[in-house]
């Protein structure tokens, strides 16, 4: 008859190649992005005299530096926070349609360059919850690529590049980001 180990695998084979085949679908990444957004965001700086449309303000500066007025030179050292809206058009005044909330921080003295820590928190009917971002923001770039590490609610678990490009800029107190939001992975929450 059979023994022990050709009965085992007799039976055990098709419960093999069922999870072979799960664990791939699984693990399989799109090679498309399983979603696109296309987001602005338009940081004010406090510059000493807007406190009332001002949606950031540097919060530190090196020894040579103040609060108010960006450091030279490239601005290295200055931390900034930020409460910036977002809207889905490149006009100021559009409805906002969240908020993008975080940090930034000048990294290098010889070139524009910083890094970035914020989240966009949605409070519209179409979206629900928050993207997170984190990354290497070199500013003198054309675009920029930054790293989605997560969210919340519609994009629970997300993970993926954010396109970054400097849309406007009135000196060091006004910037226009237009952020292209490509998701490689999505979850459905039940």
């Amino acid at each position: 008859m059979y023994s022990f180990n050709s009965l085992f695998t007799i039976l055990c084979f098709p419960f093999l190649l069922l999870s072979i085949f799960a664990y791939d679908s699984y693990t399989h990444r799109a090679r498309g992005p399983c979603k696109e957004m296309v987001f602005y965001f338009h940081d004010i700086v406090y510059n000493g005299e807007n406190y009332k449309n001002a949606t950031s303000a540097i919060v530190g500066a090196p020894e040579w530096g103040n609060r108010t007025i960006m450091s030279s030179p490239n601005n290295f050292g200055d931390l900034i926070v930020f409460d910036d809206p977002i809207t889905i058009d490149n006009n100021l005044h559009s409805p906002s349609i969240g908020r993008a909330q975080g940090m930034y921080f000048y990294d290098q003295k010889d070139i524009f360059s910083s890094w970035l820590g914020f989240s966009f928190v949605f409070n519209n009917s179409d979206y629900k919850g928050s993207l997170n971002f984190a990354g290497h923001d070199p500013l003198m770039n054309k675009t920029r690529d930054i790293s989605i590490i997560g969210g919340t609610g519609d994009f629970f678990m997300a993970r993926g590049i954010a396109t970054l490009r400097t849309d406007a800029f009135e000196g060091s107190v006004y910037f226009r980001l237009h952020v292209h939001v490509k998701l490689y992975e999505c979850w459905k929450l039940l």
